[in-house]
């Protein structure tokens, strides 16, 4: 456990939001952390994203054992699913699961999520220990016009909106931003 993370306790738990209609029926082949390569084809649509953080639990605790899943729709706008369709970009992976390490950091590498029809661009996010869902939410981009509009988004509080309203900001490859994870184990 870093020092920085064990220094705050009676951290609030991260806004539960709805799981939306396209988590994978069945999971893909490929669920690793690198969204941007589906097996050994290379997405090159979308402006490539870093999403990054930890997963604590209320007391600042890395929570190690945890799952993170993430999944979003493509650059038109397409999740890998039935209900979509499946008309999603096949080089996009979609989908992505990874363990958080010893300090409770999780990273993917994916694209900066983008709008579809009625919704904002966001991703979905969900976090397991052990075969227990502890957390199901949906993280937004800080200052898109989009927000506004989005009823999931809108039915946040102030802090609601905070924890999961995030800057997509300039890095090497394209753009980064840190999703810090709480809660309750």
């Amino acid at each position: 456990m870093s020092p920085a993370v064990a220094q705050k306790p009676g951290l609030r738990p991260t806004p539960r939001q709805t799981e939306g209609p396209f988590y994978p029926v069945a999971l893909p082949a490929d669920t690793d952390a690198d969204l941007l390569r589906n097996g050994q084809v290379r997405y090159g649509k979308g402006q490539a994203a870093r999403v990054e953080g930890t997963v604590v639990d209320l007391d600042g605790r890395a929570l190690q054992g945890a799952v993170v899943e993430i999944w979003q729709c493509d650059e038109a706008g397409h999740y890998h699913h039935p209900g979509d369709g499946n008309r999603a970009d096949p080089a996009f992976q979609g989908f992505g699961r990874v363990a958080v390490d010893r300090e409770g950091r999780y990273r993917f590498r994916t694209i900066r999520p983008v709008p579809y029809s009625g919704r904002t661009p966001h991703i979905h996010v969900k976090v397991k220990l052990d075969r227990m869902e502890l957390l199901t939410t949906q993280l937004y981009v800080h200052g898109d016009p989009g927000n506004e509009r989005d009823g999931l988004w809108r039915r946040l509080d102030e802090s609601g909106r905070a924890a999961l309203t995030r800057p997509f900001e300039p890095d090497g490859e394209g753009v980064k931003a840190r999703f810090p994870i709480v809660v309750q184990a």
